[in-house]
C-alpha cells in the first residue's frame, strides 16, 4: 500500500514532502502550477512501530523520523520499483532519518536479504492545502471502482473533463475550447444516476472543469469508497481506519470559460 501511494504521488510532481507528525506520516505533493495537491496520511497504527521526534536527537538510540523534508521523487521510485514483486519478496520496510541528513529506506526481504537506500533530503516548511470540505454544498460518495470505470471511457489524449451535478444526475463529459474542430475529436459524455452513489448530496447545481492527468493514477490506486466534494476547487478524498488520502484540483468555472473564449488562445486559467 505504501509503495502504491508513492507511485500515485509521483504522477503529481517531481518532488514530494515527507512529513512525519506525532499522529502519523503524511506524504504530500503539489504540481508546478499549484493547481493540484495530493496528500496520503498513514496513521501511526498503520505501522508495526512508529517513532517520531519534533527535533533531531543525535543521542537517541531508537531509529526515528524527524520534521518535514522534501525528496526528489525519482530517487524514491527505485526503492518501490515493481510493487507486485515487492509484495511477494519484501517482509518488512523500515524508514528512518539519520543525523547526517539522510533518510534511509531499508527493505528486509526473504532469505535474509537486506536492501538499504540512503537518500539525501532537503529540510523544508510543511506543505498544506487550504480547503474547507465541510463547507461544500455538494458531496458525493462513490465506490472507487465506479469512478475508475468511468475514467476509462475518456481517451488518454483527453486533458480535461467537465463534471456537472444536479439533484437528478451526475454527468462527466469531454471539455473542449469553443474554437475546437469537433469533427476531428471524439467527445464522450457519461451520466450517472443518484442511485449509483453510496451518498448523494447536491445543494447547488454545479459545473466545473478539471484536469484528468492527476486524477487517473489516484482513481487507479484507490481500493476504497471515496468522497467527491464538488465546488471550486474539487476534492477527492478517502478515509479509512489507518489511511487518509485527498486530491484537490483547481477548476475552471463557467465565468472563466466565457472570459477565456473572449481572449486570445492561451493555457486555461485556473483558480486555487
Amino acid at each position: 500500500v505504501f509503495g502504491r501511494a508513492i507511485h500515485a504521488i509521483a504522477r503529481i510532481s517531481d518532488e514530494f514532502w515527507f512529513d512525519p507528525i506525532e499522529k502519523g506520516l503524511a506524504l504530500r505533493s503539489v504540481n508546478s502550477s499549484r493547481s493540484a495537491y495530493a496528500c496520503v496520511f498513514f496513521s501511526s497504527m498503520f505501522f508495526q512501530h512508529y517513532c517520531w521526534a519534533a527535533v533531531s536527537q543525535p543521542h537517541q538510540k531508537e531509529k526515528q523520523l524527524s520534521p518535514p523534508c522534501k525528496l526528489i521523487i525519482k530517487s524514491v521510485l527505485p526503492v518501490f520499483r515493481c510493487v507486485n514483486v515487492l509484495e511477494r519478496n519484501v517482509e518488512k520496510c523500515s524508514i528512518y532519518t539519520t543525523i547526517n541528513g539522510h533518510i534511509t529506506f531499508q527493505l528486509l526481504c526473504k532469505h535474509g536479504v537486506v536492501k538499504t537506500y540512503n537518500l539525501t533530503f532537503q529540510e523544508c516548511d510543511p506543505l498544506q492545502a487550504v480547503f474547507a470540505k465541510h463547507l461544500c454544498p455538494n458531496i458525493l460518495k462513490v465506490q472507487s471502482r465506479l469512478l475508475a470505470d468511468t475514467m476509462i471511457h475518456f481517451t488518454t489524449s483527453q486533458e480535461e473533463v467537465t463534471l456537472s451535478v444536479t439533484p437528478m444526475k451526475v454527468c462527466f463529459k469531454s471539455y473542449a475550447e469553443e474554437d475546437t474542430d469537433f469533427s476531428k475529436m471524439m467527445l464522450t459524455e457519461i451520466q450517472l444516476n443518484p442511485e449509483e452513489f453510496d451518498y448523494f448530496q447536491v445543494g447547488v447545481d454545479s459545473e466545473v472543469t478539471f484536469c484528468l492527468k492527476e486524477l487517473r493514477p489516484v482513481a487507479a490506486w484507490v481500493l476504497f469508497s471515496l468522497s467527491v466534494f464538488v465546488f471550486r476547487p474539487i476534492a477527492f478524498s478517502i478515509e479509512d481506519m489507518v489511511l487518509e488520502a485527498s486530491l484537490i484540483l483547481a477548476t475552471l468555472s463557467e465565468v472563466e470559460k466565457e472570459r477565456a473564449s473572449q481572449q486570445a488562445p492561451c493555457s486555461s486559467p485556473r483558480q486555487e
